[in-house]
């Protein structure tokens, strides 16, 4: 069963994800054809080339590396970083009005944006989950500034600077890219609500993205046993949710690191519940930087997802993905504010992941997740930089109003330049999502769901 999943989980990924692709190359292809441009080769990928078949004199590819596509246009500028050499022409090609460069540049982003409103189309209609685990505040230290302020475990975060607030993710997100670290959070206790006005700090020195100094009331699962440290020696396993730490009950993160503390490095029990059974280990936790620690990664808590039919409007659905877009794009601008920056980014690794996860759980969420996909690949190519779609318009742009051809060899260097760079910043978020996030990843796709029909009743918080 496992396998065959995972066999299902992979040729969803991969159609999904060429399928955005292949809309936005065939809408430079389309044009191109119909504004009677030669057309050389209409690939899927970028590399080596896995298959391939000739037709009326175009060969059709598609390449080892699932990270974009092109179409190869030799009466238009192209990058031979990324698409390789154009045949040799024994007759020149007629030359094409800028108009027609800014035609065939534009056509691929419009198709993904057409791509985005179809797939929110169909979403609208069959519905969409979305998720409900509610931010529940779990153990607060007693010398923390939010106990002080009155905040206690059980309370709920319901807004943020005025946002509705359905869960963590929503909460971690909307503080990770403002610009701010301070934040009015609106709680409920009792269907009673107060506001407090709170300080975001980073997760680490090796994390500097600002998040709430509150802890989930989950109870803390081990995401991964580090090796040869305190949890590896005593027996913890990837999943064990842990339920006590010297016979004190746990109810989250933030309380099992309070305990840690108090307990120092003195021997002590751990109580796991391991699937239907409780695990009792003897544990020695180390000191470390001035730090007590066991040597385990947390996991995330269970994920809950409501059915809401119909979905979101298609306009409610593309503007949430633009603002999401415009908001990233602001924070990656003011990282000393924000902290994140490009190493923060995914790549094709990180974005076939996160949509394994997606297919894994609901097969709206991927679709979903394909609107914001098509969305962000329309806006990123039509930034004006050279190689991209964006910088070939403003090129066509600047050539139609001044009458007169940029230099061949400036085009050149500034395409091949740019595309040197992006094949750079593509391996170092790579680098980034296979080395750095990989254990995020493997988490969210084996992370426990559960997609309720509306008017179930929901799983205490604490499950």
């Amino acid at each position: 069963m496992v396998i065959l999943t995972t066999i299902y989980v992979i040729v969803a990924v991969l159609l999904l994800f060429g399928a955005a692709i292949f809309v936005h190359e065939w809408g430079h292809y389309f044009v191109a054809r119909m504004c009677g441009m030669k057309v050389e080769e209409f690939a899927i990928g970028f590399g080596k080339i896995l298959w391939k078949r000739e037709k009326d004199g175009i060969l059709y590819t598609v390449r080892a590396i699932p990270a974009g596509g092109f179409v190869k246009l030799p009466q238009m500028l192209t990058s031979e970083a990324l698409e390789g050499k154009s045949e040799e022409e024994a007759e020149p090609l007629p030359e094409i009005s800028p108009w027609a460069k800014i035609a065939v540049a534009i056509a691929g982003p419009i198709m993904n944006i057409v791509f985005a409103v179809v797939l929110a189309t169909i979403i609208y209609i069959v519905g969409l989950p979305e998720m409900i685990t509610p931010p529940v505040v779990g153990n607060l230290s007693k010398e923390s500034p939010e106990y002080a302020l009155g905040i206690r475990e059980g309370d709920i975060v319901t807004k943020i600077d005025g946002q509705a607030i359905p869960s963590w993710e929503e909460a971690y997100k909307l503080t990770a890219l403002s610009v701010t670290n301070r934040f009015a959070v609106t709680l409920m206790r009792d269907d009673d609500e107060f506001t407090h006005v709170l300080t975001a700090t980073p997760v680490s020195d090796d994390i500097p993205i600002k998040t709430l100094d509150l802890p989930s009331k989950f109870p803390p699962i081990v995401g991964r046993v580090l090796p040869e440290q305190a949890a590896d020696e005593a027996g913890l396993k990837a999943d064990d949710k842990i339920v006590s730490l010297g016979g004190i009950p746990i109810g989250g993160q933030g309380q099992l690191i309070d305990e840690l503390q108090k307990n120092g490095g003195k021997p002590t029990e751990i109580v796991v519940q391991r699937g239907a059974e409780k695990v009792a280990l003897a544990i020695t936790p180390r000191l470390i930087e001035d730090k007590v620690m066991i040597g385990v990664q947390f996991g995330r808590g269970p994920r809950v997802y409501i059915e809401r039919h119909p979905g979101p409007t298609p306009w409610e659905n593309i503007s949430e993905v633009g603002s999401l877009m415009w908001r990233t794009l602001y924070a990656l601008f003011h990282k000393k504010e924000t902290g994140v920056g490009v190493s923060d980014l995914s790549g094709p690794v990180g974005i076939l992941a996160m949509l394994g996860a997606m297919v894994k759980t609901d097969y709206r969420l991927a679709l979903n997740f394909l609107v914001l996909l098509n969305v962000n690949l329309a806006i990123l190519n039509m930034l004006p930089i050279p190689v991209l779609d964006g910088g070939h318009t403003v090129m066509g742009l600047i050539e139609g109003i001044f009458r007169r051809k940029i230099p061949a060899k400036l085009q050149e260097w500034t395409t091949t330049g740019f595309a040197v760079a992006l094949i750079s910043l593509m391996i170092y978020v790579t680098f980034h999502d296979v080395f750095m996030r990989r254990g995020i990843f493997v988490d969210m796709f084996n992370s426990d769901t559960e997609v309720q029909a509306p008017g179930d009743p929901s799983p205490p918080p604490s499950k």
